[in-house]
């Protein structure tokens, strides 16, 4: 690796923050941590981001998913199932249909600004 481009201080740094205290008491707890690990880690499916990205559109029940996605309603349930548990989206039932919807603007806003990150050049 050219040593431009290392990511280690030189082993003569003694630091540049004369007290770490205070970045360290604004330090997310471990349950946040973790917490935000798993939300990131159901990102990192591409179905589960089509999923998002079809019900940023409009809420949509399993078997709309299932056609607009070409999957079987068992793997979108699943799926959305998994999405539900880490509270992306939500269901609401009517007769015996099941709709899904983003659970709330936030996830809409992410998935935005998350676009607009990745474009930006």
């Amino acid at each position: 690796m050219e040593p431009s481009l290392m990511e280690e201080c030189e082993g003569a740094c003694i630091g540049t923050e004369p007290n770490l205290d205070e970045v360290r008491k604004e330090l997310l707890d471990e349950a946040s941590v973790l917490e935000m690990a798993e939300w990131f880690k159901a990102l990192g499916d591409p179905t589960r981001v089509r999923l998002i990205g079809a019900l940023l559109e409009r809420e949509l029940c399993v078997h709309d998913l299932a056609e607009l996605l070409e999957m079987g309603q068992s793997a979108v349930s699943h799926q959305l199932r998994y999405l539900r548990n880490v509270r992306m989206v939500k269901r609401r039932k009517v007769g015996k249909t099941v709709y899904y919807s983003l659970d709330d603007s936030h996830i809409e806003q992410i998935f935005h600004v998350t676009l607009q990150h990745l474009k930006h050049k």
